[in-house]
């Protein structure tokens, strides 16, 4: 099957303004979260293989990212915002459950979704994500708002993805990675990882009723392990994965990420 063909794109309104959505593939779906300040682009590769393996991807640019619409009112300040918009992108497009899978900020909002799931949410990949950021200054980040649109901002975005892909990336794909990531709106990003550094999940996992899987790459500096594996100990019956050589970014630095996720996937099938 090849996911190109089956693949649509479009807007979908929510409460926060249209969101441009792609969808691929046919069979359970699944939401794919993009990372702080960027888009839908990050599953490039995803949204083109995973169909491959009996699911549907879909991929939404969340409000304010990418070729959705500003988010009304200005960025949005707390994850719960964007797991409403997300609901009622799953709403317009017509799914009654599906799973979710998300990459930093976006794991965060997987994680979220299970916190919240009301039966929908068939099973969670969170990557790069744990109940509470203890390494991220809340107030720090508020902070860096301020000189969010200074000319030296995209570069600061530009060498710090570059410090955040694992060793085992190719340069030229490193090169790559951070190029696509020097594009997003700063204001938005540093609203983004703020959103994530006050986040707190702690003390709410337990009633957690997916089956949960936790990604981590051994060399992303923007979490502690420990952290990850004890928010796993929150949940029942939730496993995690460390990757080596991999930092925040698996979905782009991986080559066989889309298999892998696949593979993850279905375990969490069997799970249920």
């Amino acid at each position: 099957m090849n996911g190109l063909a089956l693949h649509r794109a479009g807007y979908v309104p929510t409460s926060l303004g249209r969101c441009f959505v792609e969808v691929a593939g046919e069979g359970p779906a699944v939401l794919l979260l993009h990372t702080a300040g960027q888009s839908g682009v990050q599953w490039e590769e995803t949204l083109r293989r995973l169909p491959t393996f009996g699911f549907t991807a879909v991929v939404p640019d969340l409000p304010g990212h990418g070729r959705s619409d500003p988010a009304r009112g200005g960025p949005v300040e707390d994850v719960d915002g964007y797991r409403r918009a997300c609901e009622e992108i799953a709403a317009g497009l017509g799914l009654e459950c599906f799973y979710v899978a998300g990459v930093s900020v976006g794991g965060k909002l997987a994680l979220d979704f299970a916190v919240h799931g009301d039966g929908r949410v068939l099973g969670v990949v969170a990557c790069g994500a744990e109940a509470y950021n203890r390494k991220q200054s809340a107030s720090g980040l508020r902070r860096a708002r301020e000189g969010s649109a200074s000319p030296s901002a995209a570069e600061r975005t530009y060498y710090g993805t570059l410090a955040s892909v694992g060793s085992s990336v190719p340069a030229d794909r490193a090169e790559l990675i951070a190029a696509r990531h020097r594009r997003e709106d700063p204001l938005v990003t540093a609203t983004d990882l703020g959103a994530w550094a006050v986040h707190d999940l702690r003390g709410r996992l337990g009633k957690v009723r997916c089956p949960v899987h936790l990604v981590a790459g051994a060399e992303d500096f923007w979490i502690d392990l420990d952290d990850v594996r004890a928010t796993a100990a929150e949940i029942p019956g939730a496993r995690v994965t460390v990757l080596d050589g991999v930092g925040h970014y698996p979905m782009e630095e991986l080559p066989d990420f889309p298999e892998r996720l696949a593979a993850w996937l279905r375990e969490l099938e069997e799970a249920r």
